[in-house]
């Protein structure tokens, strides 16, 4: 098996673009990953969207963004897999590479959201359940998903409303700091507890925002730079009634397993993490699937402040998706942007002697989860 590491990022803020298209947004981001790889020979294209054909009436990124940077007649490919599209775009690229296939691979993924009406998006936003469901036509949506687990969770654990606050301050705190992110406003414990509720006992900041956005990730056969140590994928059920366990999410347990073994290492060797936190109650889940703390003593943990700065293992220091934001075809490629800046040593919210980062990438209520260990050696 080839060896492949990152050879270039690209990033575009995350946010509203009034005055950029979704395809603006794309070549930016590429375009800055291409400067920093300094220009290789690309063989293939991979994109990670989830909506530009129901919210931008735009398809075939793929062909778009090799036709424009001149790449020549290189195979692309959109991949869609809810907001895990971008992790699961990347993890193809990288599966090619490591075959010998292809050498070289850009990587993207894009979104743009903030342009059409809220009812609009949500309903895009939904092709991301099962519509053919009981669940579905009694009206669950995915806040409401996440908020009867939130309220299954307290009543299983010593946890409170006040735990989901700690997470949204936590991340917000980390996204002061970083000039990618969407909101950079200071906020307290007390304002986001009193703010308006969502659905409970979620409030509006326990809830990722609709962003627009794009990342870029260039890949290369090679053994210099920040080196995947190890890609994994796994599927869940795609209805709530069908959950073994409320409170559980197989997906990210089973591909982070799947990634541990792959790369030799376990949870104790991970030394920053980026996950899916599109809503705050998601974050608990996904500290305790990735083995980070035992089930049900995630909001301890986030109680003690053993995800930030000094403590066991800090989460999301890009701010996660409920302050960097949310464009969900850019979002699993914005983690590995953040994960290989701070192998680097470059990133904003930088943890000190970090060596080895995990990126996780959740689709839907727990369809798809996507885990990459990356490794910062020889640079």
């Amino acid at each position: 098996m080839k060896k492949v590491t990152v050879a270039g990022i690209g990033m575009t803020a995350f946010g509203k673009h009034e005055n950029a298209s979704l395809k603006t947004l794309l070549m930016d981001a590429c375009v800055d990953a291409l400067r920093e790889a300094n220009f290789p020979r690309i063989d293939a294209v991979y994109i990670g969207n989830f909506m530009s054909g129901s919210l931008g009436n735009q398809e075939i990124l793929g062909a778009i963004v090799a036709n424009d940077l001149g790449l020549g007649p290189v195979p692309t490919v959109k991949v869609e897999g809810a907001c895990a599209s971008g992790g699961i775009a990347f993890r193809q690229a990288f599966l090619m590479i490591q075959s010998g296939e292809y050498e070289n691979v850009l990587i993207a993924g894009v979104e743009k959201m903030r342009h059409r009406a809220t009812e609009e998006t949500t309903k895009a936003i939904n092709a991301a359940m099962d519509n053919d469901s009981n669940e579905k036509h009694a009206g669950l949506t995915f806040p409401g998903f996440f908020g009867t687990v939130a309220n299954r969770y307290f009543y299983e654990t010593g946890a409170s409303k006040k735990h989901l606050a700690m997470v949204a301050m936590k991340n917000r705190e980390y996204a002061l700091n970083n000039p990618k992110a969407q909101f950079r406003k200071p906020t307290s414990i007390e304002e986001i507890m009193s703010a308006r509720m969502i659905t409970e006992p979620l409030g509006l900041f326990d809830c990722s925002p609709t962003s627009d956005g794009a990342a870029a990730i260039v890949l290369s056969k090679g053994e210099k730079g920040v080196i995947v140590r190890a890609s994994a994928q796994s599927s869940g059920t795609t209805q709530m009634q069908e959950a073994e366990e409320l409170l559980s999410l197989p997906a990210i347990r089973e591909s982070a397993n799947r990634a541990y073994q792959k790369a030799g290492l376990g949870p104790d060797d991970i030394d920053v993490v980026e996950l899916h936190d599109c809503f705050s109650m998601t974050e608990i889940l996904a500290i305790e699937e990735l083995g980070f703390f035992g089930k049900g003593s995630g909001w301890e943990a986030i109680e003690k402040g053993l995800t930030k700065h000094g403590g066991k293992i800090p989460v999301n220091t890009s701010g996660g998706l409920l302050s960097k934001g949310h464009p969900i075809g850019a979002t699993g490629i914005a983690q590995i942007y953040q994960i290989v800046s701070q192998l680097r040593g470059t990133s904003c919210n930088q943890v000190e002697g970090a060596k080895i980062g995990l990126a996780q990438n959740l689709g839907g209520t727990g369809a798809y989860s996507t885990v990459h260990i990356f490794e910062g050696v020889n640079p």
